[in-house]
């Protein structure tokens, strides 16, 4: 949750493709649905506490520096599991994020809905993403920095579509 930042309108990504951090654009067509559903999350996250669970596995040795801090509202994944499960490493009860073959799952089934019969997944929505910038004339090097490219070589492959 605390990922989200409306008033810069950005996201931190954490260990991202590459094992990089990056922040990539808030549209402001997200913020009504990502408020609602952080709304929903703090929700189920109350009662996850009310029940004595609502721990989040913190990255790196966070939970050593700042103990307590998974308990924490601000840690919690903004697209928690509807579950929840016994933790690999401790056997504490959890609420985990969703498993990304869900998102895949419902960008497959909304790309059908849309009538759309080419394979597509979260990966198209990146290329996709790429592509439309550089056709609204964003500098390269721009597009570079959002992908998270270290070289720009990587980012001139989308070039090629236009």
């Amino acid at each position: 949750v605390k990922d989200l930042d409306f008033a810069y309108q950005r996201i931190h990504v954490h260990q991202a493709k590459g094992k990089k951090d990056r922040y990539v654009p808030l549209p402001d067509t997200l913020a009504k649905s990502l408020r609602a559903q952080i709304e929903t999350v703090k929700q189920l996250h109350d009662e996850d506490l009310a029940a004595g669970f609502g721990e989040v596995v913190l990255p790196g040795a966070l939970h050593r520096k700042f103990p307590g801090a998974g308990r924490e509202f601000k840690w919690q994944f903004l697209f928690p599991s509807g579950r929840l499960s016994a933790d690999p490493y401790g056997g504490r009860i959890r609420r985990h994020h969703l498993h990304e073959s869900t998102l895949q799952k419902s960008v497959k089934k909304a790309a059908r809905g849309c009538g759309i019969n080419k394979r597509v997944g979260c990966h198209t929505l990146r290329h996709c993403f790429a592509t439309h910038l550089l056709e609204a004339n964003h500098d390269i090097r721009t597009v570079q920095e959002l992908l998270g490219h270290a070289h720009v070589s990587t980012t001139m492959i989308y070039t090629h579509v236009l």
